[in-house]
């Protein structure tokens, strides 16, 4: 479904127009630092936006406006759940461009499969809309580009997803480490492990009365409907999404990133395979990912159809020349080199604080805990990642830039082909 309105729907000229402005320096949003302004939100993609509707509900004076998914039994119950927990029903929709249509929503949260993060966040940014958008925030690396050219033309608070960097126990461990509790930090290693049952052998049939899968394909080249895809199964399809390596990992590897203190890596690997069933997956459910610096390394070891249940794994572990400090899903240990534990903090998760730090960006113009153009440092090593399997290379990175370097083949990977109409410019 191509866009129709080139003055809002479509995007305009090129990325590389776009001056790069530091954050610090940027003025402030007219009109949107006062706590007590009230902000108006709408949601996109009610899967994963329920969490949203409950975590914005959560911060004082905010009001979900809009729920919108392109399944209209999804959207409806969007629009039950937004409604039990304000006084003012919020409008219901299955085109998210509605919402942008409306001067008074202030933010669009954006919830919906990788393959629309970018393209609705650069059209909201232009439409005056602040973003909370899901991680991993791109499809490809040329997409991260972008996103975070439009966040700096436009002015725009863009936060993304990785709500870890908003934990007050993961903020405490981090100025640990960085302090030197176990010196000079060398490696960083993370984990993740579930037990996904096989996603079987799609068939082509004909696409559900309640769902428009038109829009739900959006700006990606069009294939036909098969009843394996939606809602959730796109994740392994190269079409979409990036397999587990950019669904769970990079919430993994962006603590790695912010403990290592770095940005991009010189060499990346990654390999694995689909082991544990012969179905329509087309990702690994199995393997791992390894990133070199100057000085240091992170890895990524995933199993997602295996739990490892007799294995001790915490979620991200950093090892120094004076021990080790690892962190679960909210907290933290502190070790010496013989392993004993000195010190911990379990932490609490939660969503409530990013939404929070979000919204005070806006009104306060306090610093975004996870702005855009962090979080997709943290997303290109698993789009790195990503490619080094596909081509079944080892890939030589610009450690400047995140680039990379002297080979052909990987480079072609570096962007997606759209639908005519749908290619994304900032």
């Amino acid at each position: 479904m191509p866009p129709s309105n080139p003055s809002r729907r479509t995007f305009v000229k090129s990325a590389s127009a776009v001056g790069i402005a530091s954050w610090s320096i940027l003025p402030n949003i007219q009109g949107q630092q006062a706590p007590s302004r009230k902000l108006r939100v709408g949601v996109m993609g009610l899967k994963r936006g329920a969490a949203h509707i409950r975590g914005f509900q959560q911060v004082a004076n905010v009001e979900i406006a809009y729920v919108c998914d392109v399944d209209k039994n999804r959207a409806a119950e969007g629009g039950v759940l937004a409604s039990k927990g304000q006084a003012k029903a919020p409008q219901v929709v299955n085109d998210f461009r509605r919402i942008l249509d409306d001067k008074d929503v202030d933010i669009l949260a954006i919830a919906a499969p990788n393959h629309w993060h970018a393209p609705a966040t650069i059209l909201a940014c232009e439409a005056g809309k602040h973003v909370y958008v899901e991680k991993p925030g791109s499809y490809d690396p040329q997409e991260g580009e972008w996103m975070v050219a439009a966040a700096r033309k436009y002015d725009r608070r863009v936060q993304q997803g990785t709500q870890r960097r908003s934990y007050a126990s993961m903020i405490e461990g981090m100025e640990k480490l960085h302090s030197g509790v176990i010196g000079k930090v060398l490696f960083a290693r993370t984990w993740y492990r579930n037990s996904r049952d096989t996603i079987g052998r799609g068939n082509q049939v004909a696409v559900p009365d309640y769902l428009d899968y038109d829009l739900w394909q959006g700006p990606v080249p069009e294939s036909p409907y098969k009843n394996n895809l939606v809602h959730y199964n796109w994740h392994w399809h190269w079409q979409y999404g990036g397999g587990e390596l950019i669904n769970n990992g990079v919430h993994a590897l962006d603590l790695a990133r912010w403990g290592l203190g770095v940005d991009y890596p010189k060499r990346v690997s990654y390999f694995g395979a689909r082991y544990h069933f012969d179905d329509d997956q087309e990702t690994p459910d199995t393997g791992v990912a390894q990133f070199e610096f100057e000085d240091s390394g992170a890895s990524w070891d995933g199993s997602s159809c295996h739990r490892r249940a007799g294995e001790d794994l915490p979620f991200c572990a950093f090892y120094g020349e004076g021990g080790s400090v690892s962190f679960d899903t909210a907290g933290y240990k502190i070790y010496d080199p013989k392993g004993v534990a000195l010190e911990e903090n379990p932490g609490t998760p939660g969503d409530v604080p990013h939404f929070q730090n979000h919204c005070d960006s806006i009104r306060d113009g306090v610093a975004l805990t996870q702005k855009i153009a962090e979080g997709q440092k943290s997303t290109l090593w698993c789009h790195l990642g990503n490619i080094a399997y596909r081509t079944q290379s080892v890939l030589d990175i610009d450690p400047k830039s995140g680039r990379i370097l002297n080979n052909a083949k990987a480079k072609k990977l570096w962007r997606r082909r759209y639908r005519k109409g749908w290619t994304p410019r900032v």
